[in-house]
């Protein structure tokens, strides 16, 4: 599969590790030094290119980009074709990661809908990049569970796919409007992890009842 990403960060490029060792196809995209972006593309063996440029080469489009750049870069992609399948990395941080710039009654995946009328958006919030960095993804014996919210069904089987790809053990949890809550829950991680002590290498986890596997 082609993948576009946005965001050259070390969540972009995380992703772009996993999936060019699962032979999918990776273009990175969206860096303020087309030079550094060329090399970190080289450095990872994937293409490099504009987010119009990775937007039109991706059969999914994964935007990595952070909460305050992400208009931006949208605003870059400009109209690629309808039904493309955004996965929508984004999470709406403040930039001193205190708290969240939205929520509850919206979320970012929402948001991130409006300024992309021409994709099908799918909230998926991977792993942190230390993890998707490291030699294993696994932590405390689990794959991070990743909830992935999205309106459309074949969407999200698609993005459920590529989450198990990163290392992920994706939730298909249904419609994007639940993104209003898989939002706060990465943002509890980030609490623990960077202000509570807890570390990098952690995740949540679903529990369930065997009755239920395949819901």
């Amino acid at each position: 599969m082609n993948i576009g990403i946005i965001g050259a960060g070390n969540v972009g490029t995380g992703i772009a590790k996993h999936l060019k060792a699962r032979d999918h196809q990776v273009m990175l995209s969206f860096s303020k030094d087309a030079n550094k972006l060329k090399a970190t593309s080289d450095s990872f063996g994937v293409r490099s290119g504009s987010p119009a440029e990775a937007a039109a080469f991706g059969d999914v489009v994964a935007l990595t980009t952070p909460w305050n750049a992400t208009a931006e870069a949208l605003r870059q992609v400009g109209k690629p074709g309808q039904n493309k399948i955004l996965w929508d990395c984004t999470n709406a941080l403040k930039p001193d990661m205190s708290g969240l710039q939205l929520g509850t009654t919206t979320s970012g995946g929402e948001e991130v809908a409006k300024l992309a009328p021409w994709a099908r958006v799918v909230k998926a919030i991977p792993p942190f990049a230390e993890v998707l960095h490291s030699s294993s993804t696994v932590v405390g014996g689990s794959h991070p569970g990743v909830f992935v919210c999205g309106d459309d069904p074949e969407a999200r089987a698609v993005i459920c796919r590529l989450v198990r790809d990163i290392g992920g053990e994706p939730v298909n949890a249904g419609p994007l409007q639940l993104a209003r809550y898989a939002e706060p829950a990465a943002m509890l991680l980030v609490q623990l992890a960077y202000m509570q002590g807890f570390g990098a290498r952690i995740g949540l986890t679903l529990s369930r009842d065997a009755a239920a596997e395949g819901v």
